[in-house]
């Protein structure tokens, strides 16, 4: 009841089964349309989020955004997608083929595949795995694999410099983005998504709100956004490591990155935030979509404010934030929750929460004093005046100084 895609599914295989085919033959079919459309359906929902970046951000820039193709401009991605087929498909010269065509593929599948194993209702999921929350990890790096082939293979410095940039930044904030994925996975006792989510009888933000703060920063990161943005430097890379790629495989990386966006917003709603938990959910599953995707919108617009609201920071600020800090903090969460969970085995659930949110603040708490004393001990050796290097290899020029300032 309330549940069209179980409906549907019974009708298909009603229908396999009165054409004479066998029960295995009847699975495989199945399973091949199952994949079908959830890759449509997920493609349709890339093309729609082109829409909606482009009409948030006019909204922070105080513009309209798209609005003369079609009612409110929706008609506008539809010709986006159009250009990008009908574009000249330009090959440099000196490019390993093979290599670069296969790069765009890498950057758009691996997305496509994270959704095999995200519950959108409790009856509509791809697969239901027992790893499901390892088989993410597993996808996520084939993500890597197509940027670094991406600008090795395009015969290209400034190609090959953004993506050596993008991949040690997805590789360093890959650690803490997995050890604060495993909170949720001690919380629930079980690795399976669909489980992780009917845990959640109270949302795993309240007992692990630093965990959830420490996954979303690491995979904005991951998904190379502001003020992550290092492999598309304007100024010194001018598009990083997909400079070199025209038409749609430009658009091939454009839409993973989107997605890739939108299914990060999907992931964090099941570990954190329920998932498709919500008020006929259960009663009624399609109403659970809803819900899912209510969360997982809310994520994709807080990603968005992000990206267009704080500047660039330098790799080497990047690299200190996720050494320094994220990688040793989540180390310390995973730490605590484990102890703290085998020593609360057996209390009430409000116990067991609130010991967790209080675990939470303290932790949250420390981390604060410890950055304002490092704060006081870095800023005079910071605010130091350096002297100003050369490019023609004579010695530097002297540091200026106030007192030198006030003398002369």
């Amino acid at each position: 009841m309330g549940d069209p895609v179980t409906l549907i599914a019974k009708w298909l295989e009603g229908l396999l089964a009165g054409w004479g085919l066998a029960e295995g033959p009847t699975a495989v079919v199945m399973n091949l349309i199952g994949v079908i459309m959830i890759v449509v359906f997920v493609m349709i929902m890339d093309v729609f989020l082109v829409w909606v970046e482009r009409k948030v951000v006019a909204r922070f820039q105080d513009r309209f955004g798209p609005n003369r193709l079609g009612p409110f401009g929706l008609i506008q991605p539809i010709a986006d997608v159009i250009k990008m087929l009908i574009k000249e498909n330009i090959y440099p010269q000196g490019i390993d083929r093979f290599i670069y065509n296969l790069a765009p593929l890498f950057g758009l599948f691996p997305v496509l595949l994270l959704w095999a194993v995200i519950p959108i209702s409790p009856t509509t999921i791809g697969t239901d795995i027992n790893v499901a929350v390892l088989y993410l990890v597993a996808c996520g790096a084939f993500i890597s694999l197509g940027i670094i082939m991406a600008g090795w293979a395009s015969n290209n410095k400034y190609a090959l410099l953004g993506a050596f940039r993008e991949v040690a930044q997805m590789i360093s904030y890959e650690i803490p983005m997995v050890i604060s994925l495993l909170i949720p996975v001690i919380l629930a006792r079980s690795m399976e998504l669909n489980q992780i989510i009917q845990s959640q009888n109270i949302w795993y933000i309240v007992a692990a709100p630093l965990a959830a703060l420490v996954f979303l920063i690491s995979s904005i990161a991951e998904l190379g956004r502001a003020p992550f943005d290092i492999a598309e430097g304007e100024s010194e890379l001018i598009a990083g490591f997909h400079i070199e790629y025209t038409g749609m495989k430009f658009g091939m990386f454009y839409a993973g990155e989107l997605l890739h966006a939108l299914t990060v917003g999907g992931i964090f709603s099941s570990l954190f935030l329920g998932g498709w938990r919500g008020i006929g959910a259960m009663t009624y599953p399609i109403v659970g979509t809803f819900w899912f995707f209510i969360k997982a919108y809310f994520i994709y617009w807080v990603i968005m404010w992000v990206k267009y609201s704080l500047p660039r920071i330098r790799i080497d600020q990047m690299l200190n934030l996720n050494w320094k800090f994220f990688t040793p903090l989540s180390l310390v969460l995973l730490m605590v929750t484990a102890v703290l969970d085998k020593l609360l085995t057996g209390v009430p659930m409000l116990i067991y929460f609130g010991v967790m949110l209080a675990a939470n603040i303290l932790i949250g708490w420390g981390t604060v004093l410890i950055l304002r004393k490092t704060r006081k001990k870095e800023a005079p050796r910071v605010a130091e005046p350096k002297p100003i290097a050369r490019p023609d290899g004579a010695p530097p020029i002297p540091a200026i100084t106030p007192a030198t300032t006030s003398q002369s």
